[in-house]
């Protein structure tokens, strides 16, 4: 029975993307191990694969946003560092067949070279295209001119000759992958038609059951959703009630986290607060999404033909969402300053607009056309075998 090893870190950003892959693999009978900490044990054996467990340096996911981008670098390469030897030790006597391995969890790629596995990088974002390093020379030399800078790389690169890598310095080892799967819309990736698909294969959102929902009696439906890090957004929920609470047939779903429904005042009927939804059973029910234009949120809107508006937080939300409307299906607005009156503006235009509606249903259908969960195990047997 083929041993496939998956090697991650213990941030559901990282662990989400690839779960249904990985229990997709057991259920065809393969023998799957999943490196990672002891507190995503659930999360792991969940899928039937068995935990290979090692201690992550890493600290809790939410408590590192404040950090710049040197100081996140040198955490992740503290992490891969303290993670090699541990992997080493636990498959020392279990040798995968394939090792797969999240874009944080490329220490398995070192182990595979050194052992002569195969190793398959599963990216839940963007990947490099042609001419990505020359287009990122200015900003890695701008982190270079901080002595921080300058020290993560100069060590990253020492770690690599030190174990033998054929890679030479941090983004060919972690953004040049011999082999890679890419769990995101190709839509979604910037400059895709200079992506190598020799190298890349892109399988689109892996998207497994995600609870059940019932669309309520309304002509239309509105999913709002700011994700599950960026809710704590009362007044702009606020602005979305002004906006979207007296359209004539609409119902708006509002999740709002763990923000008190009481601060947000008089909710007329046709908006029902939630701390939590089924997002994706909700958008394969709805006729417009208001999103944070996460990862997630983004692809699913695309996989679910939505027409969205993208009020991008932080990270690459704000690609995202200038992808989306460069794509024709989304308006980008600023929550922090954008008006009832536009947010309902940019909603009836966007639900109106029989282009908008065309080009939805057109991503829709090249979305799910990527395969997702059976092509992405497909593609992982072919390379065991």
């Amino acid at each position: 029975m083929p041993h496939i090893a998956m090697v991650s870190i213990p941030f559901h950003g990282h662990v989400n993307p690839s779960l249904e892959v990985i229990r997709e693999l057991v259920r065809r009978g393969h023998r799957v191990t999943y490196a990672n900490d002891p507190s995503f044990t659930e999360a792991v054996t969940a899928t039937g694969a068995e935990l290979k467990p090692y201690a992550t340096t890493l600290p809790r996911a939410d408590t590192h946003g404040d950090l710049d981008p040197i100081d996140q670098l040198t955490m992740f390469l503290d992490d891969s560092i303290a993670m090699l030897p541990q992997l080493r030790a636990a498959y020392a006597d279990d040798r995968p067949d394939l090792f797969l391995y999240d874009i944080a969890g490329a220490p398995a790629r070192l182990l595979g070279e050194q052992w002569g596995i195969p190793a398959v990088q599963l990216s839940p974002t963007y990947v490099a295209w042609d001419g990505y390093e020359q287009e990122m020379a200015p900003m890695i030399e701008a982190m270079r001119a901080d002595p921080r800078g300058a020290a993560y790389y100069d060590r990253f690169t020492e770690w690599l000759a030190a174990e033998g890598s054929s890679a030479t310095d941090s983004m060919s080892f972690q953004g040049r992958p011999e082999h890679a799967l890419v769990l995101i819309p190709r839509a979604l990736q910037p400059h895709a038609d200079r992506v190598d698909p020799a190298v890349y294969d892109f399988v689109g959102p892996i998207l497994g059951e995600r609870g059940t929902w019932t669309r309520p009696d309304a002509d239309k439906v509105l999913l709002v959703s700011l994700g599950s890090a960026f809710t704590d957004q009362p007044d702009f929920y606020r602005r979305c009630v002004e906006a979207f609470g007296s359209l004539p047939g609409w119902r708006t779903v509002l999740q709002i986290g763990p923000v008190d429904p009481a601060v947000l005042g008089d909710v007329p009927a046709s908006v029902e607060l939630h701390s939590w939804v089924p997002q994706l059973a909700v958008l394969e029910q709805a006729d417009a999404f208001v999103t944070h234009a996460g990862m997630g949120g983004s692809s699913e809107g695309l996989y679910c033909g939505l027409p969205m508006i993208a009020a991008p937080q932080a990270a690459d939300q704000f690609a995202n969402a200038e992808q989306l409307a460069g794509l024709g299906v989304a308006h980008v607005v600023d929550s922090a300053t954008v008006t009832p009156a536009e947010l309902r503006d940019h909603l009836l235009t966007l639900t109106t607009d029989s282009a908008v509606a065309a080009r939805s249903q057109h991503l829709k259908h090249e979305v799910r056309a990527e395969g997702g969960v059976t092509r992405s195990a497909d593609l992982i047997e072919k390379m065991v075998r």
